[in-house]
């Protein structure tokens, strides 16, 4: 079923470079985009990418792994996690909307006609300065430079300043980078790598900026809502990114809730770790109304959920 899976993104891929050739531009027309991001209903940008609104993307920071996999896995998104990276600050989070980028190794005649287009759209310097001049606050650079270490580091030092600056966040790149001292240097530039090499990026081309990308197992779309952590990273459809945050923070509510009843002796683990009670249930909203001053929720999501007790 993987290899299955892997030839559809290739083909994916394929189709959207054969896209290029027949006079479209690096970056999909916004019709295009919103065709193939049809569940989300919010806000877009003027290209058609979903903008998930940063309060969710506050709010996205404490959800773990676990239960942002978990909600996507029951929603049938069976392929959105990757793990194996290198942190380059390890224990600090990542979150923001993927801007995608895609690489390949150079044809020639290729990289010329997507550079004679590029100027065309007045797009400035290498190829490999496009995607950061289009990053905007929120973003995350998510780029596919299929894993190339010697010849394959994609930024420097400089270009991730330029990103940091752009869009406040780090990347997550399936390839490497250089300068690696350089950019941990940079405040706040949480990034997921492959790896560094003193080496730069040569007999590469940029094929595509905001179209569909894999990275490991997962098909990447512009305008996922990007969470990292530690040494993994998932790719949240955008329509499902209230759904993961809600759903996340019901579990970290009920987590503390029972860790503190636990340390006070209150309940046993077998009364935690099982399917609650009634009077435990009542005893957790209890504890909600008492301290919604003091926890890491939205007073007004816990004030929603003690109406609602969808729990």
């Amino acid at each position: 079923m993987e290899s299955s899976m892997v030839k559809s993104v290739f083909s994916l891929c394929f189709f959207f470079l054969c896209s290029f050739l027949y006079g479209q531009s690096l970056t999909m027309e916004r019709a295009e985009l919103i065709a193939l991001t049809p569940d989300w209903e919010g806000e877009r940008y003027a290209d058609g990418r979903p903008k998930v609104p940063d309060d969710l993307l506050k709010r996205m920071r404490q959800i773990s792994l676990e239960q942002a996999w978990s909600v996507l896995r029951g929603a049938g998104y069976s392929h959105q996690y990757e793990t194996g990276w290198s942190n380059i600050y390890p224990g600090e989070v990542l979150v923001g909307r993927a801007l995608t980028a895609q690489y390949m190794p150079l044809r020639p005649e290729i990289r010329k006609y997507l550079e004679k287009k590029g100027a065309e759209e007045g797009r400035i310097g290498d190829m490999v300065s496009w995607p950061i001049d289009m990053l905007e606050i929120g973003d995350v650079y998510v780029a596919d430079s299929y894993g190339k270490v010697e010849d394959g580091p994609i930024i420097g030092d400089n270009l991730a300043t330029s990103i940091a600056a752009k869009s406040g966040n780090g990347v997550v790149f399936n390839g490497t980078v250089r300068d690696l001292e350089g950019l941990m240097e940079i405040p706040g530039f949480t990034s997921f790598i492959r790896g560094s090499h003193p080496s730069y990026q040569q007999q590469m081309m940029l094929t595509g900026i905001n179209t569909p990308i894999r990275i490991g197992p997962v098909t990447v779309m512009p305008g996922d809502v990007v969470l990292g952590k530690l040494d993994g990273v998932i790719f949240i459809p955008p329509h499902l990114a209230e759904k993961v945050v809600k759903t996340g923070e019901l579990v970290l509510l009920r987590d503390r809730f029972g860790h503190q009843r636990l340390r006070e002796g209150k309940y046993t683990p077998g009364q935690i770790d099982a399917r609650w009670s009634d009077d435990i249930e009542n005893d957790f909203s209890a504890w909600l109304e008492a301290n919604m001053d003091d926890l890491p929720v939205p007073k007004e999501e816990i004030e929603e959920l003690l109406k609602t007790r969808t729990w």
